[in-house]
Formats: structure tokens, sequence, C-alpha cells
């Protein structure tokens, strides 16, 4: 076998990566939705992001009272192309929130753990994929 192996360490990365970046979003929308608490927020702005492409993601700023008094106001983690109904500026929004980092947070409605779960299954499928070839591959020379 030559060096030509070296190129299944690319997919192989781009699986870990993913796998992991879905894994940890998974685990924590799990997280707040065992000890997370709810509160009542406002939608104060939107941060506008433009990714390489120069495609535009609007990312929701939410506003909102801690249960210990604290004012919160974070950007939403998920940025969207266009900003739907119920989610403008002045919108009310029901938040989750983990009281020990109110950082972590997540918009009812908004963020979604379904790109998460697509991060888990893409990654899961270029690792066990690549391993899987990677092993054929040893296993016949």
């Amino acid at each position: 076998m030559g060096h030509e192996w070296l190129f299944s360490l690319i997919p192989l990365a781009i699986g870990t990566v993913f796998l992991c970046f879905g894994v940890y979003g998974l685990r924590r929308a799990r997280a707040l939705r065992r000890t997370g608490v709810s509160a009542e927020a406002r939608i104060v702005r939107h941060e506008a992001r433009r990714d390489d492409e120069g495609a535009t993601f609007h990312h929701p700023v939410a506003a909102w009272t801690a249960r210990d008094g604290r004012a919160c106001e974070y950007p939403s983690r998920f940025g969207r192309g266009r900003v739907g109904n119920g989610f403008g500026v002045g919108a009310h929004v029901m938040v989750r929130y983990d009281p020990a980092a109110p950082h972590r947070f997540a918009i009812e409605g908004w963020d979604v753990k379904t790109v998460d779960l697509l991060f888990t299954v893409l990654g899961a499928v270029f690792t066990v994929g690549t391993v899987l070839v990677l092993l054929v591959r040893l296993l016949t020379l």
C-alpha cells in the first residue's frame, strides 16, 4: 500500500469534526432540557454574519432576566438566511438557559436539534465509512 491511504485521512478528519460538533450540540440540548430554566425573553436585535461565500445569516439576540436577577443578552448560536415570523426585533419568545452559565441557552422554535442531528449522522457515516475502507484495504494487502 503506497501513500494513497493518506488521502483517506481527509474524510476521516471531516467525519470526526462533524461527529464531535453534532454530539456536543445534542448533549448540550439534552442538558438544557434536563436542568435548564425557562424564561420569557425578547428579541432585541439580530447579528448578521457573512460566510465565505457571501451569504448572510441572522442570529437573533435574546434578552431576559435570569432567576437570580442578572440581565442576560446573548445571540443564538444558530443563524438563518432570513428571519421568520415570530422572531423579529421586539418579538417575545421563550428561552431555556443554564442557570450556572446563561450564555448556554436555546430559543424555543429557533434553535432546533435537527442541525446537530444532521452533523452527528454525517460525521458517523464519514468516520465509520472511512475506517471500514481502511480496514478492508489493510486486510486485502
